[in-house]
């Protein structure tokens, strides 16, 4: 998720340093909160399965995680303020690990809501980690480069989101739907639901041990940056940033964006397990979803070549107008063509969110900090319209609940084709 170049880097809030260590780091951070976002697209389905729940609310997984982006986002950016970016960092990191041990209880209780805190705690953490790392990796190098610096490094998110619902549909979903829940009552069910969301309890607990050991890397390099914010007004001053008509408007795109991208995400297993799709068993289902990660992953790697050639703007509108082709074909024809249609609108997903955040941010100097703060509340669309997309499939079709992501795209679209000659302040 990218951040724009100013033409100094000290005035972006830090001095520039050629670090390849510390940039490798940031890519990593990349890599693992674009994972664990991605796990959701393969929890959902197990926990709608275990709890009987519709879509509706089955999707309300990814409000109580992007919720935590709404709340945690602009106190985030006043401690990056304060504390700096890698302290921050390992911050969110150890928020993080505090998220994923909580499944422990969650899988003792037996209880949807216990899973959504959970989830919410997690999401704070990785809320804090993207609000660092958005603005942090365009300083670590030449701020000529960083538009395509900052594509690359979603690429290593891609990465994330490729592999770790491929390795999270084996050790969560294997076990999927061996006993109907719906037969089950009282201590038999709470005793099922106990024992089946210990391959989800197994699971977090592995990225636990994992994230702490990320989290004393990071802070043992805390004092690499020497680092000057704009440290005036309280933390709501940064919405004044939304006085600029590029801002504004680009946090509204990231908000339908990641709720467009989220949703798609969310709903793949159950699209691809339709008869008249590709009538897919949910383990088979949910090995498909790294295709769709996987498309990101392929085209943040050509976007970021591209974006040196071609400008930001066409880019944009290129690449949501392919989304809404993709999205009308899949909702229009039946076999396995229309799920490999869908699962293509992750190519077109690629270059959205760091175009977006390049040229709704261009300019905001030592403003940084807050600008990301406010795009990264912005992604609180993916806990707003993946349930409505949900309600939508409840009242009618898998089908025609693509409506409203297509919708989103649109405006994205719309926003791609004006953005240059929209005021930055």
């Amino acid at each position: 998720m990218a951040m724009a170049p100013t033409s100094d880097a000290a005035a972006q809030g830090t001095q520039h340093i050629d670090a390849p260590d510390l940039r490798a780091f940031v890519f990593g951070l990349f890599f693992v909160f674009g994972g664990i976002t991605s796990l959701n697209d393969v929890i959902i389905p197990k926990l709608k399965d275990l709890f009987t729940l519709n879509y509706g609310q089955a999707l309300l997984v990814q409000s109580a995680f992007f919720a935590a982006y709404f709340l945690f986002s602009l106190p985030a950016a006043a401690v990056v303020r304060r504390a700096g970016y890698l302290r921050t960092a390992a911050l969110g990191l150890v928020l993080m690990t505090a998220g994923c041990l909580l499944f422990i209880p969650a899988s003792s209780s037996g209880t949807f809501g216990v899973f959504l805190f959970a989830l919410f705690v997690l999401a704070a953490g990785i809320t804090v980690v993207q609000v660092v790392a958005n603005p942090l990796i365009s300083l670590l190098g030449p701020p000529a480069t960083a538009p395509s610096r900052l594509t690359f490094a979603q690429a290593f998110n891609s990465l994330g989101t490729t592999i770790f619902p491929f390795v999270g549909s084996i050790l969560i979903l294997g076990g999927l739907a061996r006993i109907d829940p719906a037969t089950l009552s009282g201590p038999a069910l709470d005793a099922y639901r106990t024992a089946e969301t210990q391959t989800v309890v197994h699971t977090y607990l592995g990225l636990a041990a994992a994230l702490l050991v990320v989290a004393v890397v990071v802070w043992s390099r805390r004092g690499r940056l020497k680092e000057t914010h704009d440290r005036t007004g309280s933390i709501f001053h940064a919405l004044t940033l939304l006085a600029g008509p590029r801002f504004a408007i680009g946090a509204l795109c990231i908000f339908l964006y990641v709720g467009a991208e989220v949703a798609i995400g969310s709903l793949i297993v159950s699209y691809l397990e339709q008869g008249d799709v590709m009538g897919l068993d949910p383990l088979a289902a949910g090995k498909h979803v790294p295709l769709y990660w996987g498309g990101a992953l392929i085209g943040r790697f050509v976007g970021s070549a591209v974006l040196r050639l071609v400008s930001p703007g066409k880019v944009l509108a290129c690449a949501a107008i392919g989304a809404i082709a993709l999205i009308g074909l899949s909702s229009n024809i039946e076999g396995a063509a229309s799920g490999y249609a869908l699962l293509a609108v992750g190519l077109m997903n690629s270059v959205m969110f760091p175009t977006i955040f390049a040229l709704a941010s261009e300019g905001l100097g030592p403003r940084a900090a807050e600008g990301s703060g406010i795009i990264a509340t912005a992604i609180v669309g993916g806990a707003a319209i993946p349930p409505l997309t949900g309600m939508l499939a409840d009242a009618s079709s898998l089908r025609f609940a693509m409506l409203l992501p297509a919708l989103c795209y649109v405006v994205i679209a719309l926003y791609g084709t004006v953005a240059r000659r929209l005021a930055t302040r």
